[in-house]
């Protein structure tokens, strides 16, 4: 193999470890976790949005619109949580689900969120998270232009494709820590998704159950709001896949203290 591919493999293996720091998480002592954060462990961004919209819809400031979007209904409530104010205040207009958690005002809340669930260690810095995503890139590309201009072939295609396969694997690691993961497993087997819904009266565990299990909370608690906002269904495939780093007779009226009709 010639000098010059080593040189290659050398900045590619110094790129694949730099990497591999950037994507070290600690794990530090945490507070209790509001629905929405637990929401956006389990399924990012979109997750925690919906955990907002419901817990303003249980006050009555949020209500489903046409074809699937929702409208505002009235202010935000006495409530001083960011990211349902950043939701609330980005409502000037009936959107779609996916257009609003993609608002400015939603944005910033959510990047907040995430920024303080980094300091946790329960999600890998963002900043640090995409940086190390383009080096793992650039690892691909590196081995790849050192093959292409030096020419060999035989053990140096073998040499190089252990970096390759080293980013490869470290591209599916997920926004999420291994705490995150065992905190959400923790807490469904504490709370595991009632059969009923008048097994539920708090307003509060309908949001924790939202945040833990998604669209089949939804389906439980909120049917009608839930399908007429269109809150179901789309990107369903992304469900869990934040935590994961894989893609991831109920219509009768529903009342929990605190909380107004579905």
């Amino acid at each position: 193999m010639t000098t010059g591919m080593w040189w290659f493999l050398g900045a590619a293996v110094g790129q694949l470890v730099l990497a591999a720091v950037l994507l070290r998480a600690r794990s530090q002592e945490r507070p209790e976790l509001p629905p929405q954060a637990l929401a956006l462990l389990r399924g990012g961004p979109r997750a925690a949005v919906v955990v907002a919209l419901v817990a303003l819809h249980q006050r009555g400031a949020v209500a489903a619109g046409r074809r699937g979007t929702i409208r505002a209904n009235g202010g935000a409530g006495r409530t001083r949580d960011p990211l349902q104010l950043g939701v609330h205040r980005s409502l000037q207009r009936a959107l779609t689900l996916r257009l609003l958690a993609t608002r400015p005002k939603a944005r910033q809340a959510l990047d907040a969120l995430r920024a303080e669930l980094g300091r946790t260690g329960l999600i890998r810095p963002p900043g640090r998270h995409r940086t190390a995503r383009v080096l793992l890139v650039c690892v691909l590309l590196t081995v790849a232009v050192g093959l292409l201009v030096t020419g060999v072939s035989g053990p140096a295609l073998a040499l190089g494709a252990v970096p390759v396969l080293a980013a490869a694997a470290l591209l599916s690691v997920p926004p999420t820590t291994r705490a995150a993961r065992r905190l959400l497993d923790g807490l469904r087997a504490r709370h595991p998704l009632p059969a009923r819904r008048q097994e539920v009266t708090e307003a509060k565990d309908v949001l924790l159950y939202v945040a833990l299990y998604g669209d089949p909370a939804l389906t439980l608690f909120l049917p009608h709001f839930s399908r007429d906002g269109g809150l179901l269904g789309r990107d369903a495939h992304r469900e869990d896949g934040y935590a994961t780093g894989r893609g991831l007779n109920p219509d009768s009226g529903f009342t929990c203290t605190g909380a107004t009709p579905d």
